[in-house]
């Protein structure tokens, strides 16, 4: 069964190191200046040509409040005239961006991420998704996976009935805890009444799905109480589940810094949250997808994983990996092909770029042969446990063994820990590796040296 873990805390503990989420291979940490417009415009025109489906992301920075945990690029406002520049700039961005591609490649998938979303009003968000639909082929038929990003504080019925009138489908609800001590702490004040009613409204105006955002290890967080929360939660059951672990890192995040690092949980604490939550999740039906990730079996992501076509980008695990990637707004990322390009992450900047009608590419990086062939492998392993030597052989013409002969020690001790099956037409990843499926990436990683490693959360 697929979603079969083990729990070996020794294992945990010896491979709970720090290292990429692998929403891309290369990272975004490879990113870099020499990538411009130019090469964006170029891998336009090839996803032109070949006729590419694509994905949307949207990026709204804007928060009325500040969550200390949070290390999203965001805008903290009470000043809800802000959105309406920022909404100039980013439809312009949308037709230089549209004229570049042609009128009939279909938007599969479309996310509306930040920041919060909602803190637009009704009228700019009509106004947003106007804009896209003047200039992409969205679909009308609601056959595509257009979600959003919903804080229960800035959405309620009306809310949600505008988004599924627009042609949202699906929902991700920000909750991370329902202890008030722990809310406080963080500075998060969020009933559970406003999240259930939420998702009452998504249920009646018939979304398809609702996604649940939980993190463990806040400050004030005790295994009895974070599992108090994981049941409430499973009273509302949402089709899908993140549970993420928070990473302090106030030297590059300003606002953990108002975080006491002196009421934040052990790694000891940590983990038996970890292990808990899962306990309970396995026990309500959900499925364990991988990287903190759990759905319903009936849910297309679980669908996906038994049928090895699930795939892994900057929205995380997809169904919608085949498509090109368009990342619109401050620090949006885009994938097209074989091209990873970044816009500005300075709200400021980006706003000057548009207004003289050029766009706000700042980074990137243009895969290589050899990137391409390791991204393969990571994106077999991390979505679905497995790799068969011969599928990347005969997608690359190379001896997968002789390729990657450097590392063979490596995975036999992985092999040797009960991480791994290594035998000679593929690699499995074992029950008690899942949990750790990053360290297992980690390996193929070209890039991951010792020194970069402080850039990462760690896996468990």
């Amino acid at each position: 069964m697929l979603d079969a873990i083990r729990w070996d805390t020794d294992l945990i503990r010896r491979y709970d190191l720090a290292g990429p989420r692998y929403t891309s291979y290369p990272t975004a940490v490879q990113f870099n200046s020499q990538v411009g417009t130019f090469d964006l415009f170029h891998a336009l025109r090839d996803s032109r040509k070949a006729q590419r489906p694509l994905s949307l992301y949207v990026h709204v920075p804007f928060c009325a409040n500040i969550c200390y945990y949070c290390a999203c690029n965001k805008v903290i406002t009470k000043d809800r005239g802000r959105a309406q520049p920022y909404l100039q700039r980013l439809e312009q961005e949308i037709q230089l961006i549209a004229c570049h591609l042609d009128p009939t490649q279909k938007v599969e998938q479309l996310h509306f991420g930040g920041g919060t979303p909602t803190f637009l009003s009704h009228d700019e968000l009509r106004q947003l998704m106007a804009q896209l639909r003047k200039h992409f082929n969205l679909l009308d038929d609601d056959s595509g996976d257009y979600s959003i990003e919903i804080d229960p504080r800035e959405a309620d019925w009306s809310t949600m009935g505008l988004l599924r009138e627009l042609g949202f489908n699906r929902v991700s609800i920000g909750l991370q805890d329902l202890d008030p001590a722990v809310q406080r702490a963080v500075n998060r004040l969020q009933s559970l009444e406003e999240t259930r009613a939420v998702i009452d409204a998504a249920r009646t105006l018939q979304f398809r799905s609702i996604n649940i955002d939980l993190i463990y290890g806040l400050p004030r967080q005790t295994p009895e109480n974070f599992a108090r929360t994981v049941e409430e939660v499973i009273n509302l059951q949402p089709d899908r589940l993140s549970v993420f672990n928070y990473a302090h890192l106030p030297e590059r995040f300003m606002p953990q810094r108002r975080i006491n690092s002196n009421e934040l949980p052990t790694p000891a604490q940590k983990l038996e949250m970890l292990q808990s939550t899962i306990e309970q999740l396995i026990s309500a039906g959900y499925r364990y997808i991988g990287m903190d990730h759990f759905a319903l079996p009936d849910d297309e992501l679980a669908i996906a994983q038994e049928e090895s076509t699930l795939q892994r980008n900057f929205q995380g695990y997809t169904t919608h990996g085949h498509c090109d990637l368009i990342g619109l707004g401050v620090s949006a990322i885009s994938q097209i092909g074989d091209l990873y390009c970044q816009n500005s992450s300075d709200l400021t900047e980006y706003q000057n770029v548009l207004a003289t009608s050029q766009l706000a590419t700042s980074r990137g990086l243009l895969c290589n042969a050899d990137d391409r062939l390791r991204r393969a492998v990571i994106q077999q392993l991390i979505c679905n446990f497995s790799l068969e030597y011969a599928d990347i052989e005969q997608a690359f013409n190379i001896d997968f063994q002789g390729y990657f002969g450097v590392l063979w020690p490596q995975l036999q001790d992985m092999a040797k820990d009960g991480l791994i099956e290594l035998d000679r037409d593929r690699i499995t990843i074992l029950p008690a590796g899942r949990l750790l499926v990053r360290s297992v990436c980690m390996v193929f990683d070209a890039y991951l040296e010792q020194h970069s490693r402080q850039r990462f959360s760690r896996v468990i």
